[in-house]
């Protein structure tokens, strides 16, 4: 069965691990194989009908750059955080569950986005994300571990799999959460604690671009795609 979701892009982050690439410009502009991040992440919502951006560090150009693609934006100050950044947009993104995409990555293979669309099942999750086995994700620990029916827990420490920065939300329990400033970890912790997070595994690569040497990284994984 289709499903239609609206977007949220996470592009609100300081990029204080980018130093002084980010000293004059965020990070979601910040170019890879010739375009912006930013750009890349939109490549992945072809189709999707209804996107939301948070905006906080040097808004300005990122804004311009949005709006002209059609993109609505809410602009942060102070910073939310994934999760009081998504509850804020929620007027925009409406009623319902969403997608939310993080905006320093980059992806080869499949459409991540597509992925989780396909995978997603109203009757049993309250949450779905896209994730990679800890070693395909070049990271040494995972954030999840996945048993057999795809249903997520914790790895707390252990070998795992790692969140993509791509997920699918049903959004109600963010209204039972009373800080403003908050992860979505809160709100994962919630849904694995009901039996209802569960993962996808990516069918493609993956590169973070949250640091300098992920530029080049994600261009070489690009070039070899």
């Amino acid at each position: 069965m289709r499903h239609d979701f609206p977007l949220m892009l996470f592009a609100a982050g300081f990029g204080t691990r980018m130093g002084a690439l980010t000293a004059d410009r965020p990070k979601p502009l910040i170019e890879v194989a010739g375009k912006p991040l930013i750009d890349h992440a939109l490549a992945q919502a072809e189709g999707v009908g209804r996107i939301v951006a948070n905006v906080h560090w040097k808004p300005d150009a990122l804004v311009r750059h949005l709006e002209a693609r059609g993109v609505a934006v809410t602009r942060e100050d102070p910073i939310l955080e994934t999760g009081g950044g998504l509850r804020a947009a929620l007027p925009l993104l409406g009623e319902g569950p969403v997608m939310t995409l993080n905006t320093d990555a980059v992806w080869t293979g499949e459409n991540p986005l597509a992925q989780l669309r396909d995978a997603w099942d109203d009757g049993r999750m309250d949450g779905l994300l896209l994730v990679l086995p800890d070693a395909a994700a070049g990271k040494g620990a995972g954030d999840f571990v996945m048993d057999a029916e795809g249903r997520l827990g914790r790895a707390k420490g252990a070998r795992g799999q790692v969140y993509l920065g791509a997920q699918i939300l049903r959004t109600e329990g963010l209204s039972a959460i009373t800080e403003t400033v908050f992860s979505l970890n809160l709100l994962w912790d919630r849904m694995i604690a009901a039996g209802r997070l569960y993962g996808v595994v990516h069918r493609g690569g993956w590169c973070d671009v949250g640091h300098p040497a992920g530029i080049a990284e994600a261009e070489a994984m690009l070039a070899r795609a």
